[in-house]
């Protein structure tokens, strides 16, 4: 059963969204973390193996957060994706899992010769 956090919290100034569970879990997830982890089709893909690395997101920013019913949130990026909704499960999960998830995103990114900025105009 999903439990839904005690206290969400944006910080736009900070492009951190604190979420807090009535166990006493806290998390800080950057807007950048957010959005390359975002649950949606576009970035996990329509089955296993089929995540795709989005670069160039180091300053997207979350314009806004919305309820989904009584079970998510979906976040609306300055980059305009808001196409993920975010279950009460799935932000725990990137809240427990941020130091492995984003290891891997910085070594994807590498891997592929990419980079959190966004590409340079000309």
């Amino acid at each position: 059963m999903s439990v839904a956090p005690s206290e969400i919290r944006l910080r736009r100034a900070e492009q951190v969204l604190e979420v807090a569970f009535p166990d006493g879990a806290r998390f800080r997830l950057p807007a950048e973390y957010l959005r390359v982890e975002s649950p949606s089709a576009e970035v996990q893909g329509h089955g296993p193996g089929q995540k795709v690395i989005i670069a160039g997101r180091r300053h997207v920013g979350i314009l806004r957060v919305e309820a989904v019913g009584n079970y998510a949130l979906r976040i609306v990026f300055d980059d305009l994706h808001d196409t993920g909704i975010y279950s009460w499960d799935y932000l725990r999960r990137l809240g427990q899992e941020q130091e492995a998830r984003w290891a891997t995103y910085l070594a994807e990114l590498g891997a592929r010769g990419l980079s959190r900025d966004p590409p340079r105009r000309r």
